[in-house]
């Protein structure tokens, strides 16, 4: 960074002293996290805004009002300049938040870009440290209709994700992720917001640093009510950055009534719903299932379905379950041979029933005893054929009547 004359206004002692006694200690290697808390501490009473108190802020614009705006542009790059200058070259020294408002108003103050470069790269060091209210830098490009500046955030998220300290640590990858996830549904209201950006920045970190893809669902609906004329590809193209294995079941079920979605969109939430289900069901029959003869539970300690079994507990649990299944197998047979034999047994009784009936084909009438058409003859009231072959054979000499 190339050295920099003080201003004609800017001769004041104080800030001279201030500069000075921050080089002193840098080069005489006191420790970092001395230089960053002096550094914190007395920038911000010179610059208010970089303090974190709204108040301070509030202050610093009044104070500007006081003066031309050149004047107070021209103080505060060269003070943003020399703070950036001295800053210990260690990762974690100074805090994120304290960068990110140090960035905002280099940004606003148009530093030069080996400063903003500088500052960028400390930012994403440790950015997993930020917070979305810090984040939230408004965009001073007088080329630009948007009212964040997305780009700046952008170029942050792909450094951070270029990082080889990233791939090691899958924590601080998810707190990232999930601050994007915050970030894009608060710049998605915005009507300037190109497609292309938001399926950048939301595409710009690898897909296992979302645990769950409810924020970004979230992020991509607030696009699609921002953005009503989006075409029919171009929703698709931005629905299919959501991962519907990922979204839990609130967010299935708004997704799945959410008119805004494309089709096979929702036709996919509802499908992995559907395999979330049966996979619940297998657990919990599995679970059910797995129990010894005398009552007591094999799988104890499986309960919770959310931990890693070993491999004898899974062995078990597959043990039990085929056991179980074939025992079901079992007491479907049995069942199909009692309803054979009664079936049998119905057949039978239909046999029988058909040779009593044939008995009406030979002229003869069920009445009651002593009822044969109309005469006082036998009757066949009877119950079974035998009995009623018995009856006829009787009935050939009935009894003459007296004649006296």
């Amino acid at each position: 960074m190339q050295n920099m004359e003080l201003p004609e206004f800017i001769t004041s002692s104080d800030m001279d002293y201030f500069i000075n006694t921050l080089s002193d200690i840098k080069v005489k290697e006191a420790k970092p996290d001395l230089i960053a808390s002096t550094i914190t501490h007395y920038a911000s009473k010179w610059l208010p805004e970089l303090a974190e108190d709204e108040g301070d802020r509030a202050v610093a614009r009044y104070e500007d009002s006081q003066e031309s705006v050149t004047a107070s542009w021209t103080k505060k790059r060269f003070f943003v300049q020399a703070l950036v200058g001295i800053l210990p070259p260690e990762k974690d020294s100074i805090p994120c938040n304290f960068l990110l408002r140090l960035l905002r108003v280099a940004n606003m103050v148009h530093v030069g870009p080996s400063y903003r470069a500088e500052l960028e790269k400390r930012v994403s060091w440790q950015l997993n440290q930020a917070s979305l209210k810090e984040l939230m830098i408004p965009s001073f490009s007088h080329t630009s209709t948007a009212l964040l500046d997305f780009e700046l955030v952008l170029r942050l998220v792909k450094r951070f994700a270029s990082m080889e300290d990233v791939a090691r640590s899958g924590a601080a990858v998810m707190k990232v992720a999930k601050l994007v996830d915050s970030y894009l549904a608060e710049a998605a209201v915005d009507s300037h917001l190109l497609l292309s950006g938001f399926v950048d920045l939301a595409s710009a970190l690898p897909s296992h640093a979302r645990s769950s893809d409810d924020g970004l669902y979230r992020a991509i609906d607030t696009y699609l009510k921002a953005h009503p004329s989006l075409s029919k590809q171009e929703r698709k193209t931005l629905c299919s950055l959501i991962d519907s294995r990922k979204l839990s079941q609130e967010a299935s079920l708004h997704a799945a009534q959410n008119e805004r979605l494309p089709v096979r969109s929702v036709i996919q939430v509802l499908l992995s719903e559907q395999t979330k289900l049966i996979k619940h069901v297998d657990w919990s029959g599995s679970l059910s299932g797995a129990r010894s003869p005398a009552g007591v539970g094999v799988g104890v300690g499986l309960e919770v379905p959310g931990r890693c079994f070993s491999k004898r507990e899974t062995s078990t649990v597959q043990q039990m379950e085929i056991k179980r299944l074939k025992e079901d197998v079992l007491r479907l047979q049995s069942q199909c041979m009692a309803m054979e034999r009664q079936i049998e047994k119905l057949v039978e009784k239909k046999r029988s029933g058909g040779s009593y009936f044939s008995w009406k084909k030979l002229g003869f009438k069920a009445n009651r005893v002593g009822e044969v058409g109309g005469e006082n003859e036998v009757g066949l009231g009877l119950k079974s054929p035998l009995e009623i072959k018995t009856r006829l054979l009787r009935g050939r000499n009935p009894r003459r009547k007296s004649m006296s």
